[in-house]
């Protein structure tokens, strides 16, 4: 039986950790926390999963909050005008429902799984001279953890890494309370509101330790507006300072905010990062080699929403190369190989969430406009968030832009 070590239990690293163990692999998975540190600790991420996502857990029947999580059918975008008024307004219908689970349920739950299944559950804050050690003892061994001391074991890769700063300032609030949209109030959706040169307020809705709830999360240019919670450490001040600046920026959304309060003491998050990829193999000073997973190698900024559906991309090709490859080593050749197949996914999010990072061109401004007079546009657009590829067809080309508004009857 192969042994294989997963350091890292997120979205990537525990679903990995999952399908291998039920294809009869040794699976050792390493966490620097215990599930119930996980399950009562602060909230995570923002992430909202669409339906490819979602259906590479329920291929392994890890779907275990399905039916709780609300269903979002719909993504709709807003651009802010002068005076508070909204210059654009529309939502889109997905193709198949959107869900979000707070990784604090998910991950102590999948946690909790894997342990009960007979995997090998390791409570310790990994370092790369760990991993010195434990290269010999598995056939293979992967770096989920994208924070810390073992991501800098992975060369960042120049041509494929726009950015060398953080392009946003990250702001959470987890809260219960919050009014329907009025323009939908028969189903759920996420709701991304651009504010021109200031940053982003995205509403999605989740399902979290208290059950249903919403996230409010703002992403702020740095040096902006909005980048003002680095200093802010009580939660209650946090949320404060968000629906200060939702009235101010967005008052649409502020609208149906007066009545919220946070989930919970562990609901606000804040911080920025570098958008980065970095090379797939490390190599430790012993001359073992690792393989990063997710976004140990592929870090983009949460403003297209594809932090968790990568990583659930990346789990889900990675358990087939490793599967594919029977009994064969898994030398350098086979990590560049794996990480490349998952590349040909991955390389169509890099480029999308970095061109939203910047400016939008004037096609672009076009295209999101046009959401308003056509559903097909406003459609097709929201559903790009399940399969960013089709982005390359009609987003980043003048031309192509106006041929598809042509053949919608957009233009």
């Amino acid at each position: 039986m192969r042994q294989i070590l997963i350091v890292g239990a997120g979205q990537s690293g525990l679903q990995l950790a999952l399908g291998l163990q039920a294809r009869g692999y040794d699976v050792t998975l390493m966490s620097n926390r215990t599930a119930d540190e996980i399950r009562h600790g602060r909230v995570m991420s923002t992430q909202v999963m669409f339906t490819t996502a979602l259906r590479h857990e329920r291929d392994l029947d890890l779907a275990f909050w399905e039916a709780q999580a609300p269903r979002i059918e719909g993504l709709g975008v807003s651009v802010a005008g002068p005076e508070g008024a909204r210059a654009v307004d529309w939502v889109g219908r997905l193709d198949g429902f959107a869900q979000s689970v707070d990784q604090r349920v998910k991950m102590a739950g999948w946690m909790d799984a894997f342990a009960s299944r007979g995997g090998r559950l390791v409570i310790h804050g990994a370092a790369v001279s760990d991993l010195d050690y434990f290269s010999r003892a598995y056939d293979l061994v992967l770096v989920a953890a994208g924070k810390g001391e073992l991501v800098s074991m992975f060369e960042r890769d120049a041509a494929r890494s726009a950015f060398a700063e953080p392009q946003r300032a990250l702001a959470v609030s987890y809260v219960h309370g919050l009014g329907p949209r009025p323009e939908h109030p028969e189903f759920d959706a996420v709701r991304c509101n651009l504010v021109p040169g200031v940053g982003e307020l995205f509403v999605m809705p989740t399902f979290t330790t208290g059950g249903r709830a919403d996230i409010l999360f703002w992403e702020g240019v740095p040096g902006g507006p909005l980048d003002v919670f680095k200093d802010v450490k009580d939660p209650g001040e946090h949320l404060a300072l968000t629906l200060e600046l939702m009235e101010r920026y967005t008052p649409w959304e502020y609208a149906r905010a007066t009545r919220v309060e946070l989930t919970d003491a562990g609901g606000t998050l804040a911080g920025r990062y570098a958008p980065t990829v970095r090379k797939p193999v490390g190599r430790l000073p012993g001359g073992g080699l690792v393989l990063g997973v997710a976004d140990v190698v592929v870090a983009n900024d949460p403003i297209t929403g594809q932090g968790s559906n990568s990583a659930a991309k990346c789990a889900a090709s990675y358990l087939a190369s490793i599967v594919e490859h029977g009994d064969r080593p898994f030398d350098e050749a086979w990590m560049r190989g794996a990480f490349d197949r998952y590349w040909q996914t991955a390389q169509h999010v890099t480029k999308w969430t970095n061109a939203m990072l910047g400016a939008p061109p004037e096609h672009v401004l076009g295209l999101i406009a046009a959401g308003e007079r056509s559903q097909a546009v406003a459609d097709r657009f929201a559903n790009g968030f399940d399969d960013p590829a089709d982005f390359e067809e009609y987003l980043y080309d003048p031309a192509a832009t106006a041929a598809y508004l042509d053949s919608v009857g957009a233009a």
